[in-house]
């Protein structure tokens, strides 16, 4: 591949100035919150940052260069877009924990001044928590999906710039909610919304339509998706060919993503006993807690 033809491959398809702006301001509040946090003596940590960095690049690639153009013209293309939209970009960020750094990366009187009000005023507090509950959460997760393979809505989506917009837009900010609900480090005492155990059950709730889903599209015998054929497909292959293979991306990798999750949150589950024995064991020892550890957890 030439230089030239890498740079048209970067280009833009729909240039998107809402996407660019997000990008590059969470790039710049992640790396000043890093140095300051270095500055204090706080380490993040090499991993974190991989993560996160990472997690900006994916959801830039496939919305912001010529692999849109493919995933517009190619159904197994569009499923492997929004698995990375829905599922991997957003798990490798939250896997990152980026909103501690990215708080140090704001100015403080910002913080002091508008983030603190406007969060302890309430509506902008309660709309999360109404998102992040237990029954909701996993029903926009899946509902979503779902909502955008509906032959009918899908055809439109594809072929109306503004709805298509709003279907990616949507699967990144419910991926981004869905995987911070359930990979947040932090136990309930110190602020997370749900406890390891009942993360591991959402993982498992949400797995089982995903998989059922993508294999009625793969083994369905004509094409649901007909709007390819009339935006022209890229490569020729038979549509029914086109639909198994997006079939197989809905069915088998997206629903591998909550075993994976479940892996990270019982690493989280485990370490957090090993901690609480520990501080027990100091307490029992020393009759009083650790030095750095408060009572009530954080």
């Amino acid at each position: 591949m030439t230089t030239t033809t890498l740079l048209d491959w970067l280009e833009p398809w729909e240039f998107y100035p809402t996407l660019l702006v997000a990008s590059l301001l969470g790039v710049c509040l992640y790396a000043a919150g890093a140095r300051r946090r270095r500055r204090a003596g706080i380490r993040t940590g090499y991993w974190r940052g991989f993560c996160f960095y990472l997690g900006v690049a994916l959801i830039y690639a496939v919305m912001q260069t010529r692999l849109d153009y493919l995933a517009q013209h190619m159904f197994w293309i569009h499923r492997a877009q929004h698995l990375v939209l829905h599922h991997l970009a957003p798990f490798i960020l939250m896997l990152a924990a980026p909103y501690e750094v990215m708080a140090w990366g704001l100015p403080q009187r910002f913080r002091a001044r508008v983030l603190v009000p406007l969060w302890r005023r309430g509506g902008l507090r309660h709309a999360y928590r109404l998102l992040q509950h237990p029954l909701l959460a996993p029903l926009l997760f899946v509902g979503l999906i779902y909502l955008w393979l509906i032959p009918g809505v899908h055809f439109v989506a594809m072929l109306d710039l503004r709805l298509y917009k709003l279907m990616n837009w949507s699967m990144v900010l419910d991926g981004l909610l869905f995987w911070w609900l359930v990979l947040d480090p932090r136990t309930r005492a110190q602020g997370a919304s749900l406890g390891y155990g009942m993360r591991v059950l959402l993982l498992f709730a949400v797995m089982l339509p995903q998989m059922l889903l993508g294999a009625y599209i793969c083994f369905v015998h004509h094409d649901l998706y007909s709007v390819y054929v009339v935006c022209g497909r890229i490569w020729p292959i038979a549509p029914v060919t086109d639909q198994e293979v997006g079939g197989l991306i809905t069915w088998i990798p997206s629903s591998m993503m909550s075993v994976l999750g479940a892996l990270v949150v019982l690493h989280h589950w485990m370490r957090s006993g090993r901690e609480t024995a520990s501080a027990d064991g100091g307490m029992v020892a020393g009759g009083a807690p650790p030095a750095g550890v408060a009572l009530g957890g954080n």
